[in-house]
């Protein structure tokens, strides 16, 4: 089956909008890592690492974040919510003497 000059041309201009999207997909490095185990296993390890930092990292910004809020909303002194704070500062220091009781410390070490 014999192509028309025309057909020629279109099947030419797929091509290589093919390629060019295989080399802007980096499909030739996809291929050598999933190839090579050792390759695999140390980017996994390494995005492992990356994302448990950047957890760590997430989790303390937030947290400072709420804290300042929570001492802005205790600063304005609002009854409710200064009394639900009020409550959970005391439970949080019941809960360091509760862990930090000789009794408690003695039975487990």
């Amino acid at each position: 089956m014999w192509l028309k000059k025309k057909d020629y041309y279109f099947l030419e201009k797929a091509i290589e909008k093919l390629n060019e999207i295989l080399q802007k997909s980096n499909i030739t490095e996809l291929a050598y890592i999933l190839e090579n185990k050792k390759e695999l296993i140390k980017r996994n390890i390494l995005a492992g690492i990356a994302r448990g930092i950047g957890i760590g990292i997430g989790v303390t910004v937030i947290t400072a974040i709420l804290i300042i809020l929570l001492r802005k909303i205790v600063a304005l002194n609002i009854p409710v919510i200064g009394e639900y704070i009020a409550d959970i500062v005391e439970i949080v220091q019941n809960s360091k003497w509760f862990w930090n009781t000789a009794k408690f410390q003695n039975h487990f070490y």
